[in-house]
């Protein structure tokens, strides 16, 4: 029994703490373009970082 008098309050500090952080997460942003980040990967680059290096010299 003594052991929820410690649990509880533990419980209600750390789901507070996520509440916060997704307040914060909210006012800042992070929900606005959803379909941007998914849509990203079909775009090409000209530049590939990973082989970029390895172009023959001419």
């Amino acid at each position: 029994m003594t052991m929820l008098l410690f649990l509880i309050p533990v419980a209600l500090f750390l789901g507070g703490l996520g509440l916060v952080a997704f307040l914060w997460a909210l006012k800042s942003g992070q929900y606005e373009d959803l379909d941007g980040a998914a849509e990203r990967i079909f775009i090409e680059n000209d530049e590939n970082p990973e082989t970029a290096h390895a172009r023959p010299r001419r």
